[in-house]
Protein backbone atom coordinates (compact mmCIF):
# COMPACT_ATOMS: atom_id res chain seq x y z
CA UNK A 1 0.00 0.00 0.00
CA UNK A 2 1.12 3.21 -0.93
CA UNK A 3 0.46 7.03 1.14
CA UNK A 4 -2.30 8.66 0.19
CA UNK A 5 -1.57 11.29 -2.53
CA UNK A 6 0.69 14.64 -2.61
CA UNK A 7 -0.49 15.71 1.05
CA UNK A 8 0.52 12.76 3.14
CA UNK A 9 3.31 14.95 4.74
CA UNK A 10 0.29 17.42 5.73
CA UNK A 11 -1.98 14.56 6.96
CA UNK A 12 1.71 13.33 8.95
CA UNK A 13 1.51 17.26 10.70
CA UNK A 14 -2.37 16.93 11.32
CA UNK A 15 -1.41 13.66 13.64
CA UNK A 16 1.60 14.29 14.82
CA UNK A 17 -0.20 17.80 16.18
CA UNK A 18 -3.02 15.03 17.39
CA UNK A 19 -0.04 12.77 19.08
CA UNK A 20 1.03 15.97 20.95
CA UNK A 21 -2.11 16.79 22.32
CA UNK A 22 -2.69 13.40 24.07
CA UNK A 23 0.66 13.66 25.13
CA UNK A 24 -0.14 16.66 27.40
CA UNK A 25 -0.43 19.63 25.40
CA UNK A 26 -4.12 20.05 25.02
CA UNK A 27 -4.76 23.40 22.73
CA UNK A 28 -2.31 21.79 19.69
CA UNK A 29 -4.74 19.28 18.36
CA UNK A 30 -7.30 22.33 17.46
CA UNK A 31 -4.72 22.75 14.44
CA UNK A 32 -5.45 19.43 13.31
CA UNK A 33 -8.50 19.81 11.40
CA UNK A 34 -7.88 23.20 10.12
CA UNK A 35 -4.56 21.98 8.74
CA UNK A 36 -6.49 19.05 6.43
CA UNK A 37 -9.06 21.59 5.83
CA UNK A 38 -6.84 22.98 3.53
CA UNK A 39 -6.85 20.01 1.31
CA UNK A 40 -9.90 18.34 2.25
CA UNK A 41 -13.80 19.14 3.83
CA UNK A 42 -13.39 19.63 7.40
CA UNK A 43 -16.42 16.65 8.09
CA UNK A 44 -13.98 14.60 5.54
CA UNK A 45 -10.45 15.37 7.93
CA UNK A 46 -12.95 14.93 10.99
CA UNK A 47 -13.81 11.36 9.98
CA UNK A 48 -10.84 10.72 8.99
CA UNK A 49 -8.64 11.89 12.09
CA UNK A 50 -10.83 9.80 14.62
CA UNK A 51 -9.43 6.72 14.11
CA UNK A 52 -5.56 8.27 15.22
CA UNK A 53 -7.79 10.48 18.39
CA UNK A 54 -8.93 6.68 19.20
CA UNK A 55 -5.09 5.40 18.59
CA UNK A 56 -3.28 8.04 20.95
CA UNK A 57 -6.46 8.04 23.38
CA UNK A 58 -4.81 4.58 24.64
CA UNK A 59 -1.26 5.52 24.57
CA UNK A 60 -2.39 9.36 26.58
CA UNK A 61 -4.23 6.73 29.29
CA UNK A 62 -1.34 4.46 29.74
CA UNK A 63 0.35 7.89 30.70
CA UNK A 64 -1.54 9.78 32.72
CA UNK A 65 -4.07 6.64 34.02
CA UNK A 66 -3.14 7.75 37.74
CA UNK A 67 -2.58 11.01 37.43
CA UNK A 68 -6.20 12.92 37.14
CA UNK A 69 -9.26 14.77 39.10
CA UNK A 70 -11.96 12.48 39.58
CA UNK A 71 -14.61 15.00 40.68
CA UNK A 72 -13.96 16.65 37.26
CA UNK A 73 -14.20 13.24 35.49
CA UNK A 74 -17.24 12.21 37.17
CA UNK A 75 -18.69 15.74 35.83
CA UNK A 76 -17.58 15.99 32.65
CA UNK A 77 -17.49 12.40 31.08
CA UNK A 78 -21.53 12.17 31.15
CA UNK A 79 -21.88 15.89 29.70
CA UNK A 80 -19.55 15.13 27.12
CA UNK A 81 -21.08 12.28 25.72
CA UNK A 82 -24.48 13.73 26.48
CA UNK A 83 -22.84 16.35 23.84
CA UNK A 84 -21.76 13.96 21.30
CA UNK A 85 -25.48 12.90 21.36
CA UNK A 86 -26.74 16.16 20.75
CA UNK A 87 -24.46 16.95 18.00
CA UNK A 88 -25.16 13.79 16.31
CA UNK A 89 -28.77 14.36 16.33
CA UNK A 90 -28.11 18.22 15.26
CA UNK A 91 -26.16 17.75 13.02
CA UNK A 92 -27.56 18.98 9.72
CA UNK A 93 -28.44 21.82 11.66
CA UNK A 94 -25.03 23.62 11.84
CA UNK A 95 -22.48 24.96 9.16
CA UNK A 96 -18.96 24.80 9.64
CA UNK A 97 -18.74 28.31 9.65
CA UNK A 98 -21.15 28.74 12.37
CA UNK A 99 -19.70 26.38 14.49
CA UNK A 100 -16.64 27.65 13.41
CA UNK A 101 -17.25 31.31 14.81
CA UNK A 102 -18.89 30.07 17.76
CA UNK A 103 -15.44 27.88 18.80
CA UNK A 104 -13.69 30.70 17.93
CA UNK A 105 -15.67 33.31 20.12
CA UNK A 106 -15.82 31.47 23.29
CA UNK A 107 -12.05 31.01 23.15
CA UNK A 108 -10.39 34.47 22.70
CA UNK A 109 -13.64 35.70 24.76
CA UNK A 110 -11.84 33.19 27.87
CA UNK A 111 -8.58 34.17 27.27
CA UNK A 112 -9.05 37.73 27.06
CA UNK A 113 -11.08 37.43 30.69
CA UNK A 114 -8.09 35.63 31.59
CA UNK A 115 -5.27 38.10 30.84
CA UNK A 116 -7.57 41.58 31.45
CA UNK A 117 -10.45 40.75 33.41
CA UNK A 118 -11.12 41.73 36.86
CA UNK A 119 -10.74 37.74 38.29
CA UNK A 120 -7.40 37.35 36.83
CA UNK A 121 -5.77 37.30 40.16
CA UNK A 122 -8.54 35.24 42.09
CA UNK A 123 -8.18 32.39 43.78
CA UNK A 124 -8.52 29.10 41.99
CA UNK A 125 -12.13 28.23 41.17
CA UNK A 126 -13.34 24.44 42.65
CA UNK A 127 -15.13 21.80 40.05
CA UNK A 128 -18.69 22.83 39.97
CA UNK A 129 -21.68 20.39 38.63
CA UNK A 130 -23.82 23.26 36.89
CA UNK A 131 -20.81 24.85 34.89
CA UNK A 132 -18.73 21.46 34.17
CA UNK A 133 -22.48 19.88 33.02
CA UNK A 134 -22.61 22.95 30.57
CA UNK A 135 -19.32 23.34 29.48
CA UNK A 136 -19.17 19.52 29.25
CA UNK A 137 -21.93 19.24 26.94
CA UNK A 138 -20.65 21.86 24.83
CA UNK A 139 -17.44 20.38 24.79
CA UNK A 140 -19.22 17.06 23.34
CA UNK A 141 -20.67 18.84 20.91
CA UNK A 142 -17.89 20.89 19.18
CA UNK A 143 -15.65 17.56 19.60
CA UNK A 144 -18.35 16.13 17.64
CA UNK A 145 -18.77 18.19 14.89
CA UNK A 146 -14.86 19.20 14.37
CA UNK A 147 -12.62 17.89 17.14
CA UNK A 148 -13.30 21.34 18.59
CA UNK A 149 -14.06 20.63 22.35
CA UNK A 150 -10.70 22.58 23.90
CA UNK A 151 -12.18 25.90 23.96
CA UNK A 152 -15.04 25.06 26.62
CA UNK A 153 -13.37 22.48 28.18
CA UNK A 154 -10.66 24.73 29.17
CA UNK A 155 -12.97 27.84 29.57
CA UNK A 156 -14.64 25.52 32.31
CA UNK A 157 -11.06 23.55 33.54
CA UNK A 158 -8.37 26.29 33.30
CA UNK A 159 -10.37 28.37 36.19
CA UNK A 160 -9.55 25.29 38.42
CA UNK A 161 -5.81 26.09 38.00
CA UNK A 162 -4.73 22.36 38.69
CA UNK A 163 -1.49 21.03 38.81
CA UNK A 164 -0.49 20.47 35.11
CA UNK A 165 0.07 16.82 35.09
CA UNK A 166 -3.61 16.62 36.37
CA UNK A 167 -4.61 18.99 34.11
CA UNK A 168 -3.15 16.63 31.56
CA UNK A 169 -4.46 13.65 32.66
CA UNK A 170 -8.15 14.67 33.31
CA UNK A 171 -8.24 16.29 29.26
CA UNK A 172 -6.85 12.93 27.99
CA UNK A 173 -9.24 11.13 29.53
CA UNK A 174 -12.23 12.56 29.43
CA UNK A 175 -11.57 13.36 25.57
CA UNK A 176 -10.88 9.37 25.28
CA UNK A 177 -14.27 8.89 25.99
CA UNK A 178 -15.98 11.55 23.92
CA UNK A 179 -13.75 10.29 20.84
CA UNK A 180 -14.62 6.53 21.65
CA UNK A 181 -18.57 8.23 22.18
CA UNK A 182 -17.99 9.04 18.27
CA UNK A 183 -17.88 5.88 16.51
CA UNK A 184 -21.30 4.33 16.14
CA UNK A 185 -22.51 8.35 15.36
CA UNK A 186 -19.59 9.21 12.92
CA UNK A 187 -20.39 5.26 11.00
CA UNK A 188 -23.66 6.61 10.64
CA UNK A 189 -23.31 9.50 9.13
CA UNK A 190 -19.90 8.65 6.50
CA UNK A 191 -19.55 5.14 6.95
CA UNK A 192 -15.42 4.40 6.63
CA UNK A 193 -14.22 3.17 3.83
CA UNK A 194 -10.75 0.68 3.12
CA UNK A 195 -9.21 4.46 1.73
CA UNK A 196 -9.83 5.65 4.62
CA UNK A 197 -8.45 3.12 7.06
CA UNK A 198 -5.29 2.68 4.84
CA UNK A 199 -4.64 6.68 5.07
CA UNK A 200 -5.42 6.14 9.08
CA UNK A 201 -2.53 3.31 9.35
CA UNK A 202 -0.35 5.31 7.41
CA UNK A 203 -0.79 8.05 9.83
CA UNK A 204 0.13 6.08 13.07
CA UNK A 205 3.76 6.66 13.21
CA UNK A 206 3.28 10.28 13.06
CA UNK A 207 0.70 10.08 15.54
CA UNK A 208 2.75 7.64 18.39
CA UNK A 209 5.74 9.94 17.53
CA UNK A 210 3.56 13.36 18.51
CA UNK A 211 2.56 11.55 21.43
CA UNK A 212 5.84 10.53 23.25
CA UNK A 213 7.19 14.27 22.41
CA UNK A 214 4.00 16.07 23.61
CA UNK A 215 4.53 13.69 27.33
CA UNK A 216 8.27 14.73 27.42
CA UNK A 217 7.38 18.52 26.64
CA UNK A 218 4.44 18.32 29.88
CA UNK A 219 6.98 17.00 32.03
CA UNK A 220 9.36 19.94 30.45
CA UNK A 221 7.72 23.08 30.92
CA UNK A 222 7.39 24.58 34.14
CA UNK A 223 3.79 25.05 35.54
CA UNK A 224 3.59 28.88 34.85
CA UNK A 225 4.65 28.59 31.67
CA UNK A 226 2.02 25.35 30.50
CA UNK A 227 -0.74 27.64 31.29
CA UNK A 228 0.26 30.33 29.12
CA UNK A 229 1.09 28.37 26.42
CA UNK A 230 -2.03 26.57 26.62
CA UNK A 231 -4.01 30.41 26.87
CA UNK A 232 -1.73 31.62 23.73
CA UNK A 233 -2.56 28.50 21.91
CA UNK A 234 -6.48 28.55 22.61
CA UNK A 235 -6.52 32.24 21.51
CA UNK A 236 -4.20 31.46 18.17
CA UNK A 237 -6.70 28.83 17.23
CA UNK A 238 -9.99 31.05 17.78
CA UNK A 239 -8.76 33.84 15.91
CA UNK A 240 -7.93 31.45 13.02
CA UNK A 241 -11.45 30.02 13.17
CA UNK A 242 -12.89 33.49 13.37
CA UNK A 243 -10.64 34.63 10.63
CA UNK A 244 -11.66 31.59 8.32
CA UNK A 245 -14.90 32.33 8.35
CA UNK A 246 -14.78 36.22 8.21
CA UNK A 247 -12.25 36.36 5.29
Amino acid sequence: MTPPGDYFWLLGLAAFLVGLSKGGLPAIAMLAVPTLSLVMSPVKAATLLLPIYILTDMVGITLYRRVHSRVNLRILIPAGVMGVGVGWATASLFSDAALALLIGLIGIGFCLNAWFGPGRGREARPAHVGRGLFWGTLAGFTSFISHAGGPPYQVYMLPQRLPKLEFAGTTVIVFATINAAKIIPYQTLRPYGLEDLVTAAWLIPFALAGTGAGAVATRWISEKWFYRLVQVGLFAISVKLIAGVVF
